[in-house]
């Protein structure tokens, strides 16, 4: 059983002993800091589906061994309290969802990727180290993703509305958003988390494919801090990097001809990583 747990969703893989799929499943949010009562059930809820999808009868469900990436789990402490949950499998194994991710795009080889989504993270893997460049968190961190382009586009689209600088076509439709007041947003900023920000990327993307002026300039500079995040990766050693999450392929043409040339296409996906581990665990097991 292979177990992708993150922000927004859970998701889950059943293969049989020949690598075929044979069930899947899908819950909801199953971030830590949801709580570890709340990610234990979302698992569960996901596994389930991927179990009753096999049509396996309840004697087989302690036979298998589970891999499971969960966003979050290195806060302190985290991994421990999920880990004494009582889950029903053979074994259970723990990990962060960037480390399936990254064991999913290179197959469990020495490799790295940068994510791209709600938030962004460099993560790497050689010769036994894990590498790992940003991805703190939002505000502080999460350099180029959806929730550091949405922040951005309202930083500008305030500077617009009070006269600071000329509108553009896309400040003019995220203060019509607001209803073209000022205290609209910051009434929005004062609950807005970083996913609300995150829905804001889109809009700027299509705007700066359009050409406006102001959404190119936000996007050129996410993907700059993408650039300085898959070089830092190359430092560090990694003989090869590939791009993930939901922007990824948005962000990639706006990369430096050199980022673009030393990029390669993942293998699999942080399912496929969490099966490989579970596979892994498998063959040690058998000697």
């Amino acid at each position: 059983m292979g177990v992708d747990a993150g922000g927004s969703k859970c998701s889950a893989r059943l293969a049989d002993a020949s690598g075929h799929i044979i069930g899947r499943g899908l819950s909801g949010p199953a971030n830590i800091n949801t709580g570890i009562g709340n990610v234990f059930s979302t698992i569960l809820e996901a596994t389930s589906q991927a179990i009753s999808e096999a049509k396996l009868d309840t004697q087989a469900i302690p036979t298998i061994r589970a891999s499971i990436g969960v966003a979050g789990i290195g806060r302190e402490g985290a991994k421990a309290a999920l880990q004494a949950q009582e889950f029903p499998f053979h074994s259970t194994n723990i990990y962060t969802d960037g480390f399936i991710a990254n064991t999913g795009a290179h197959s469990g080889a020495d490799g790295g990727i940068v994510i791209i989504g709600t938030g962004s993270i460099a993560i790497g893997r050689l010769g036994g180290k894990n590498i790992r460049i940003g991805g703190y968190g939002f505000p502080i961190s999460d350099e180029g993703s959806g929730a550091y382009i949405g922040l951005r586009a309202i930083r500008i689209t305030l500077r617009a509305s009070d006269g600071r600088i000329l509108h553009s076509d896309l400040t003019r439709q995220l203060f019509q958003k607001f209803g073209r007041k000022t205290h609209g947003i910051i009434a929005w900023m004062d609950k807005a988390t970083a996913a609300d920000y995150a829905v804001l990327a889109p809009i700027v993307v299509e705007a700066a494919e359009a050409g406006d002026r102001q959404g190119r300039m936000i996007i050129r500079h996410a993907a700059n801090h993408i650039d300085l995040m898959v070089c830092g990766l190359y430092k560090s050693g990694v003989p090869r990097c590939a791009l993930l999450g939901g922007l990824a392929p948005k962000i990639k043409p706006w990369l430096s001809p050199d980022t673009s040339a030393k990029l390669v296409k993942p293998d699999g996906d942080a399912l496929d990583g969490a099966l490989w581990l579970a596979r892994q665990g498998l063959k040690e097991n058998r000697g």
